[in-house]
């Protein structure tokens, strides 16, 4: 019932339960490929459609959901299925499938709404409005340096996102690799064009590594979103969006309903990074409950940062900007050369985009 808001965007689809099955059958079906079973293993394997629920509700026998799925893989394919792995090697590596579809989706809502924002500065490079800081009006700016700042954010956001490359996970019980050596695992890598990498089952950096991208996105997400809201109070009135949300009990009200529910999603972001950093500390060659940790925050963090993407995106691509209002509410301010200098900072933003 929430998801509406909550959950806009692709992302919810990209890490739901039935995504993350199909991401656990393509590791076992890597796996098989990589260690040379037949393709009547391989096609065993592919067809399989266990119950995700079912899986669930077994998993508390042993901790997690991959020991029910091997045990029905194996009553199908044979016993040979999952040979040499541990359950973390399928959980990991289908989680980094999830997130990479993920990262794909929350990039192309951060490019789009950083376009946005780049078109508004463009336009309004030279448009005057006065300057706030403290919450009180203090200097002239305009409103395109205000909307190059957003650009900026989202731009880097964006290209922080992009530079994380996931990393199959294949180790076996002690992340030794007995049984399996590393041409299997290097070929299990290439099967799902994930990064091959030493076993990191207990060495979780490149999950904080995500969490901060995502959490610093959800900030970058932040920063346009509050300021709408700001300068769409009725006070001020110097924005509007496209499809203001209405009110169950008064008629008059136009809300910002993208630029708010952008702002609740990215808000729910700092406590789900902090549960991912929190659990890079991991004992010895696995995890007592750290690991396990993971999990739900993990995905949760994908879901809200792309929630949170997709509403921006909605927000800045049809933002209107009152400029008559802009110039009222200046007062009696004097602009002298502050819209000089802030044209030319604009220009100079837009010209180091990349690709400008």
């Amino acid at each position: 019932m929430l998801d509406g808001v909550l959950a806009r965007g692709g992302v919810a689809a990209a890490v739901s339960d039935a995504e993350l099955l199909r991401a656990m059958l393509a590791a076992e079906a890597a796996l098989a490929r990589a260690q040379g079973l037949g393709e009547d293993v391989i096609g065993a394997i592919g067809g399989a459609s266990p119950d995700p629920r079912e899986l669930g509700e077994r998993a508390a026998a042993s901790g997690n959901p991959v020991v029910p799925l091997v045990e029905a893989l194996r009553a199908v394919a044979g016993p040979e299925v999952h040979r040499g792995a541990t359950s973390q090697d399928i959980l990991d590596t289908a989680l980094m499938l999830v997130a990479r579809e993920a990262l794909d989706v929350i990039g192309e809502d951060l490019g789009v709404a950083a376009d946005a924002a780049a078109r508004l500065a463009a336009v309004h490079r030279a448009t005057p409005m006065i300057g706030r800081t403290l919450l009180q009006q203090a200097v002239p700016t305009t409103f395109g340096l205000k909307a190059a700042g957003w650009m900026r954010g989202l731009d880097a956001a964006r290209a922080r996102l992009a530079a994380y490359v996931p990393a199959a996970q294949l180790g076996g019980p002690a992340g030794t690799l007995d049984g399996l050596g590393p041409e299997v695992a290097a070929r299990y890598a290439a099967v799902l064009g994930l990064e091959p990498a030493l076993p990191w089952h207990t060495e979780r950096t490149r999950i904080g590594e995500l969490a901060a991208a995502l959490g610093i996105a959800c900030g970058a997400i932040a920063k346009p979103a509050v300021d709408v809201v700001l300068l769409a109070q009725t006070e001020v009135a110097e924005v509007r969006e496209a499809a203001p949300g209405g009110s169950s009990s008064m008629p008059h009200k136009r809300n910002p309903v993208a630029a708010i529910s952008a702002r609740a999603c990215a808000r729910q972001a700092p406590g789900l990074v902090a549960t991912l950093l929190a659990c890079l500390e991991q004992e010895h060659e696995r995890a007592a409950g750290a690991w396990h940790a993971e999990w739900a925050p993990l995905r949760a963090l994908l879901v809200t940062t792309g929630s949170a993407a997709a509403w921006l995106r909605t927000c800045l691509e049809g933002l209107e900007v009152d400029v008559a209002r802009m110039r009222a509410n200046l007062g009696g301010a004097d602009v002298g050369g502050a819209v000089e200098s802030a044209a030319e900072l604009v220009e100079r933003a837009l010209a180091a985009r990349p690709g400008a």
